[in-house]
């Protein structure tokens, strides 16, 4: 078993296209900027909380990472046009990129990289990529989830059920990082950039929880059916597992309204 599951990674990237490849050379660079900034948190220390600290680039690096390199696998299972799955997996690759190096090169400078338009460069990282990389990634995730809810034939019953939930999740993730991103503008003009920054990100383990559903229940989907070669125990499997995804993520969603700013 340990073996069948140690072949998967070869095995992806084997059927993967030059385009699904590149995206995840992209995403291990930035899963190494994620794992090159603990090194700097262990060396440098400071607060790992907080507007400006190191774990907004850890954060950030790995979880765009795993994000970007779930797309780039489970587009492949979604029928839709080679040209559009090219243009979907660019334009997501690139905003997933850009918000790194927007969140990392803030941190650097060491001032807020969210609702920060205090001084030229802020200003022009939060207008100009921040903003604008955060619509290309909305409107990516809801092509894909479009996609996926038409017919796939060629794609399992499991794995189909887990890559639609997971991107019906997905979007929950885009919604609560939406609202976040404007509770924190509505702050910043009615009660200042330090309330913004203690506030904005009110909705940040919904957002975390929401973010990683199209990588978890893919991959037990995907393992399951590579390991035991059932159907229907991968499809009991995964039913399990989303159900599970699911109920906790309205749990959390649920416990993060009651505290709203």
């Amino acid at each position: 078993m340990i073996a069948t599951i140690t072949r998967l990674p070869a095995r992806i990237w084997h059927e993967s296209t030059t385009a699904q490849r590149v995206c995840y050379t992209l995403a291990a660079l930035s899963a190494a900027s994620g794992i090159f900034h603990i090194g700097i948190q262990l060396i440098d220390g400071g607060p790992w909380t907080g507007p400006v600290s190191w774990r907004k680039p850890v954060t950030f690096g790995l979880s765009f990472a795993i994000v970007l390199a779930t797309v780039a696998w489970i587009i492949g299972h979604i029928r839709m046009p080679a040209t559009l799955r090219r243009v979907l997996l660019t334009a997501f690759a690139t905003a997933s990129l850009a918000e790194v190096t927007g969140i990392t090169i803030q941190a650097w400078r060491g001032v807020p990289s969210h609702f920060n338009d205090t001084d030229p460069v802020s200003a022009l990282i939060s207008h100009t990529i921040l903003a604008p990389m955060g619509g290309i990634l909305i409107a990516v995730v809801l092509v894909l989830t479009v996609a996926a809810l038409r017919p796939q034939p060629d794609t399992s019953a499991p794995l189909r059920l887990a890559i639609r939930a997971g991107l019906l999740v997905l979007t929950l993730a885009m919604v609560t990082g939406a609202v976040m991103i404007a509770t924190g503008a509505g702050l910043t003009t009615t009660a200042g950039h330090t309330a913004a920054y203690r506030s904005g990100g009110w909705l940040k383990p919904s957002h975390a929880l929401t973010m990683h559903a199209v990588t978890v229940l893919p991959l037990i989907a995907y393992t399951t059916d590579a390991v035991t070669g059932d159907i229907r125990l991968t499809h009991r499997v995964t039913t399990i597992a989303t159900t599970a995804y699911v109920l906790a993520t309205i749990t959390v969603i649920a416990l993060n309204l009651t505290a709203a700013p």
